[in-house]
């Protein structure tokens, strides 16, 4: 429980979602869901999100978060929570970073799941911003086409509200990423980069804005949306990134951005469950070998 608690007071909060299942989630009798809850959650799922025009199915793990008695969703709503009620002397987040320090660690499904989070809220309306210019996966999570957006703001100054999706979720819409460009680094550490940040909050004051960003170790362009935004949530995947990569992003981010650290496939034993779940939500997982 080292790395965990060890972070924990670096940024004042953490959160774990435990180890993952197969891609066909849980059978009858494992943890998590069972088949017939997962193939009820997903009709629910698929019936929501064609009610809007343009959007497609929803990738079956996005339903843990639809499913609000799920354990998955509850761990996301502790963190919407954090965000909108932020720490003493912190200023509230209303743009939000979302990034890894390697590959692989799921970043793009905990914005995702964020995103949804934010939009159940009474009052919150949430835009998500695929900044992922590499490997775009956010809008295929939610059933969209990725063809026109960010990348085609950044390159031909195409007005940004013309890119912007609804998803079938009423207070939830998406940014794409567009076909990947030849120069994502270019791009998005370019000026005009910055200033969208500026305008999507000031155009959008009801919205959290959430920017999907590449991992921070493959893209130094990350570190530098890193300052632009109002904070970041760190996603750390077990047996990928260790302590002393996990603490020098953190100083490299500077402590006072990082709104928190989402511990994804955390391996808990029965001394640790019983510890952490008093306060920290976690489930079972669900990422399959597509993630990351």
């Amino acid at each position: 429980m080292g790395k965990f608690s060890s972070t924990q007071e670096k940024t004042g909060f953490s959160l774990q979602i435990g180890q993952e299942l197969q891609s066909s989630y849980a059978t009858d009798g494992d943890q998590g869901i069972n088949n017939q809850e997962h193939r009820a959650q997903t009709d629910a799922v698929a019936d929501h999100s064609l009610s809007q025009e343009g959007s497609g199915k929803w990738d079956d793990r996005l339903v843990q978060s639809v499913n609000f008695s799920g354990e998955v969703a509850e761990a996301f709503r502790i963190l919407r929570s954090k965000i909108l009620i932020p720490h003493e002397g912190r200023q509230n987040s209303r743009t939000i970073m979302v990034t890894s320090i390697l590959p692989k660690e799921g970043k793009s499904f905990v914005s995702a799941n964020l995103g949804v989070a934010l939009a159940q809220g009474v009052d919150q309306h949430c835009l998500l911003v695929d900044c992922d210019l590499r490997l775009p996966t956010l809008a295929g999570l939610f059933g969209l086409s990725r063809n026109r957006g960010l990348a085609d703001y950044l390159k031909n100054n195409i007005e940004i509200a013309t890119l912007i999706r609804k998803t079938s979720m009423e207070k939830l819409s998406i940014l794409a990423s567009g076909v990947p460009p030849v120069n994502p680094a270019e791009l998005l550490g370019s000026g005009r980069m910055h200033e969208l940040v500026g305008e999507l909050s000031s155009r959008y004051p009801d919205r959290f804005v959430i920017f999907d960003s590449p991992p921070l170790r493959v893209a130094s362009e990350s570190m530098v949306l890193a300052q632009a935004v109002d904070g970041v949530v760190l996603v750390v995947r077990q047996g990928v990134s260790g302590r002393v990569l996990i603490e020098q992003a953190i100083e490299d981010i500077g402590k006072q951005k990082i709104i928190g650290v989402v511990f994804n496939g955390y391996k808990s034993n029965i001394v640790t469950s019983r510890l952490i779940n008093k306060s920290y939500a976690y489930y079972g997982g669900y990422y399959n070998k597509k993630e990351r």
